[in-house]
């Protein structure tokens, strides 16, 4: 597919586009958009731009791969392309590239052809691209570029159609319902352009070959340990008793050492900091009060309530006499006169 990719061969939509002889932004907008839709439902075929019409203002929809070129189109220019991007609404971002003063060597008399690609590189799918021709200003060909720009006659491609957006976004389309040999040549397709979701149908069957692979290495592992089992276990008794053997009394006597110092350095840490350690007794609150000395102090209490009131009784009387003596000395007998 290399050469073909040389010759300018794309993934082309299949259907007629019309012509326009200029097409606003708004409207380029517009047919991107719909161009999303349109090609999860229909699949795009291998083909060629050649020569376009300028005049007419013939229109293309092509879908690029990732690492795949923009294809050739038969027209050689005298300007550099010109690409700028403009703010589309909704965060969409509509990019525009435009070049100008295109001639068909061998064909044109002059350069006047002009050719606008667009691409929504924010809010559609990048990889979709509106390219329309147009008629522009005219300049004089530079006779050294007047030579053509691909080999002709053009090899016809004979790859099936792909889907290249979608639930089926890569699966291939073969004519009269037909298969990967049904076309006389090599299974080729987008995977061929670095697509990772081309070419479903080999993956999954690749899938399903390995995870076969997979699962018979694992049955065979799986009885190939189950046979190993005895035998390690009687080598790990061996292992166990050569061990056995190999401790030497010094061995011993150290881990004897390093036990006993740990019970002794327990015992000698208790009697050293043992009482430190013991939680003081925590007495309640009221602990502090005896009921003998409660009743006393109450019995005391109301006895010094009672005596008080007592004296404040003999008061209240004696206040009551000297009031009543007093009434008594002012008050003298009628008929007496001194």
């Amino acid at each position: 597919m290399s050469h073909s990719q040389a010759e300018g061969v794309c993934l082309r939509y299949p259907e007629d586009l019309g012509t326009q002889p200029n097409i606003s932004q708004e409207m380029a907008l517009t047919m991107l958009l719909r161009a999303t839709q349109l090609s999860a439902q229909t699949p795009f075929q291998w083909s060629y731009i050649d020569r376009p019409s300028a005049s007419d203002g013939q229109m293309f929809l092509i879908f690029v791969p990732n690492q795949m070129p923009l294809p050739l189109d038969g027209i050689r220019y005298q300007d550099q392309e010109q690409r700028y991007t403009i703010p589309a609404g909704n965060n969409r971002e509509l990019e525009v590239s435009e070049i100008k003063f295109g001639f068909i060597p061998g064909h044109d008399n002059a350069a006047y052809r002009t050719r606008r690609r667009y691409r929504l590189t924010k809010g559609g799918h990048p990889q979709l691209i509106l390219i329309h021709y147009s008629r522009g200003q005219s300049i004089a060909i530079v006779p050294s570029l007047n030579q053509p720009i691909r080999s002709y006659p053009l090899r016809q491609p004979n790859d099936p159609a792909v889907f290249v957006l979608g639930p089926r976004q890569g699966q291939k389309v073969y004519p009269n319902g037909g298969g990967p040999g049904a076309m006389g040549g090599p299974d080729r397709g987008m995977g061929h352009f670095g697509d990772p979701q081309a070419m479903l149908a080999q993956r999954n069957s690749a899938m399903d070959a390995i995870e076969r692979r997979n699962r018979a290495e694992r049955e065979r592992s799986g009885s190939m340990a189950t046979r190993a089992a005895p035998q390690a276990r009687v080598d790990e008794e061996d292992s166990v008793t050569d061990e056995s053997e190999m401790i030497s009394v010094r061995n011993l006597a150290l881990a004897r050492y390093k036990r006993n110092h740990e019970f002794m350095n327990a015992v000698f840490n208790h009697a050293a900091f043992g009482k430190h350690l013991e939680q003081p007794e925590v007495k309640p609150a009221y602990s502090i009060f005896k009921t003998d000395d409660l009743q006393s102090q109450i019995a005391k209490v109301a006895s010094e309530i009672e005596t008080l009131r007592h004296a404040a009784a003999a008061r209240k009387d004696a206040r009551d006499i000297d009031s009543i003596a007093d009434t008594s000395m002012d008050i003298q007998p009628e008929g007496i006169s001194v």
